[in-house]
């Protein structure tokens, strides 16, 4: 009692100083949510003078004094353009996300457990690719995107973004922590290579593989550089970058909030959904088979 006692001080200030970090981004969400519920005319009186020059002080309220649902309801029901770039969001983060994971598995479980000539060379590319920039690449990235004729295609955001390096590295770092005398014994029972990574390999390193698919899909999602870069039809854009014009258009009201927070939606709970193997996968990769 008396060490738990001495604790709950240190905790309180732990939990205040925490909760004032979080408190810009829970700001923001509520700021969105808030938005969404008010009437142009709230947004009018509230944000005027700071986005319109209007006359006045701009001013924020906690809860919205004419509670209303129009903003959501125009958006879902009357703006079709609006679901046609979110369409265009999941076509390129989910096709992606599904190609990282079908050739990131594998060349990360070569990495972590099959031993061959440069392979820490290899590794050492991968790690090098994956700290560049985008603008470093983005030329070269540009000239072989165009000699194959994919420029302004989803192909040209989903093919390098399935041979993205960072899953790699994430999913290496999980199946090291595979034990070594576990695989021996397959290797023993006469398990070949791709049954030992079929039936131990990625059930041990589910958390590395989960972890590694919840970053891919915010990743994609929130893709901004290379769609402004490779896409030029405006039918091609997701969400991440139509938004700003789509908010414009809208002007100052509810729909433009609305908007983003819908759009923010998917990426919530995906990770809510996986923010446990997200841990867990970053708990296994300082573990060592």
């Amino acid at each position: 009692m008396k060490r738990s006692t001495k604790k709950a001080p240190g905790r309180a200030l732990l939990f205040l100083v925490l909760g004032a970090a979080a408190l810009p981004v829970w700001w923001v969400l509520w700021f969105f949510a808030l938005g969404a519920l008010q009437s142009p005319e709230e947004l009018a009186i509230l944000y005027g003078p700071v986005l319109r020059d209007a006359p006045g002080l701009a001013g924020w309220t906690v809860l919205p004094s004419w509670p209303t649902l129009r903003p959501l309801a125009e958006l879902l029901l009357d703006t079709p353009e609006f679901f046609a770039m979110f369409w265009n969001s999941c076509r390129l983060a989910l096709p992606q996300l599904l190609g990282q994971l079908l050739v990131g598995a594998p060349a990360a479980w070569a990495f972590s457990r099959l031993r061959f000539f440069g392979r820490q060379a290899l590794f050492g590319l991968y790690l090098l690719l994956m700290v560049l920039p985008f603008q470093v690449t983005m030329v070269p990235g540009y000239l072989v995107l165009g000699s194959l004729g994919l420029l302004d295609t989803r192909w040209a955001v989903v093919l390098p973004g399935v041979f993205s390096t960072f899953p790699v590295f994430i999913m290496a770092k999980s199946f090291d922590a595979v034990p070594r005398a576990m695989l021996e014994a397959a290797r023993i029972d006469g398990a070949g290579p791709l049954q030992t990574f079929l039936r131990i390999g990625l059930p041990l390193g589910a958390p590395g593989v989960a972890a590694a698919a919840v970053l891919g899909f915010l990743d994609g999602w929130n893709l901004i550089e290379q769609p402004m870069t490779y896409l030029k039809s405006p039918s091609l854009w997701p969400l991440s970058i139509a938004m700003p014009g789509f908010s414009a258009a809208s002007g100052l009201g509810g729909l433009a909030l609305a908007a983003s927070l819908v759009a923010l939606v998917p990426a919530v709970l995906v990770f809510l959904c996986g923010q446990r193997y997200l841990e867990l996968g970053i708990q296994s990769s300082g573990l060592k088979g």
